[in-house]
């Protein structure tokens, strides 16, 4: 799929950066050019990225955004708000955007989708269709329902777990609050999760949009090896990102900590909290090998390269 372009939506967010990086870097040694689709364009983007102002929710603005692209990767999506303002982006800007990619002749579609959508836990190495999807949040149920666009066109849709790295707001800054409100070793820290850098997810994802074959229906997009909770939280204090002394911190049963986070309200929900705390881990072996893409070395290494980000964020954010 070295021919034509490669068109990206989301290109500014936290994935969506990474992989326009990796792109770019692709199209200077001799890859496919990139079009950014955004709702503003940057001062700053990588060199050589054709960047074009688009928005889901405004479904002409996306008239002929994909003309002279053999490939989308779509990775805008809304992950916060109302049933109706997640609606009309990752449901009707979805479909819009599919339709317009399909009459362009994009021959490759990759969509980036979550594994919120099993809804609640705990999971336990579950492959792809091993449960029922269960979204319990607007953004999860409207991703989900977005999904069926690029699956109709015979698209590649990827669920990833938790992504870390730098530009991550979500996961480290969530432990963080959450290692505030309840201090202790949840549950003996003995989840397993589902986590990616989102360098290697920008990588898979790059994969997928551009190997020789397609890679049609659903894939789950984590590191093939589970981290555990307490792994993380120790090497995440052992980078100066989060308190140290995690190991002398005694082991809470999961139902005592709930009654803890329940008694210091915050930001982070707890149905957010069980997402850490217990399994929600998917088996993410092969799509790896489908793509001829390398994991990489797990995302507990990979953290050291985003420690400075995250020690300077989460000072600025005062968790």
């Amino acid at each position: 799929m070295s021919d034509g372009r490669v068109l990206v939506t989301g290109a500014t967010g936290f994935v969506g950066s990474a992989v326009v990086r990796v792109l770019a870097e692709r199209a200077a040694a001799g890859g496919p050019a990139v079009r950014a689709a955004v709702r503003s364009v940057p001062a700053d983007g990588p060199p050589g990225v054709e960047w074009v102002r688009a928005d889901l929710t405004d479904p002409g603005s996306l008239s002929g955004i994909a003309g002279g692209c053999s490939v989308l990767l779509h990775l805008a999506a809304r992950i916060a708000g109302s049933e109706e303002e997640c609606a009309a982006v990752n449901v009707a800007g979805t479909a819009a955007l599919v339709a317009e990619a399909r009459a362009a002749g994009v021959r490759r579609l990759v969509q980036l989708s979550t594994a919120a959508v099993y809804g609640a836990g705990p999971h336990r190495g579950i492959p792809v269709g091993g449960v029922a999807a269960e979204p319990v949040s607007p953004a999860s149920r409207t991703r989900l329902a977005g999904e069926r666009f690029a699956l109709d066109a015979g698209g590649t849709v990827l669920r990833p777990g938790l992504v870390l790295g730098a530009g991550d707001r979500w996961v480290v800054p969530a432990l963080a609050e959450l290692l505030a409100r309840v201090p202790g070793r949840w549950d003996g820290g003995r989840a397993l999760l589902s986590v990616v850098d989102v360098t290697d997810l920008a990588r898979l994802v790059v994969a997928a949009g551009l190997r020789p074959r397609p890679l049609p229906g659903v894939w789950h997009a984590g590191h093939p090896v589970p981290v555990r909770l307490g792994d993380l939280l120790d090497r995440l204090a052992g980078l100066g990102v989060l308190p140290t002394g995690g190991r002398e911190r005694p082991e809470l049963p999961l139902e005592h900590c709930l009654e803890r986070l329940r008694s210091t309200p915050g930001r982070v929900s707890e149905r957010q909290f069980r997402l850490l705390a217990e399994d929600h881990w998917y088996d993410s072996r092969q799509v790896w090998d489908a793509a001829g893409c390398a994991p990489g070395p797990g995302p507990l290494e990979r953290l050291a390269e985003a420690a400075g980000w995250y020690r300077e964020h989460l000072g600025g954010a005062r968790l």
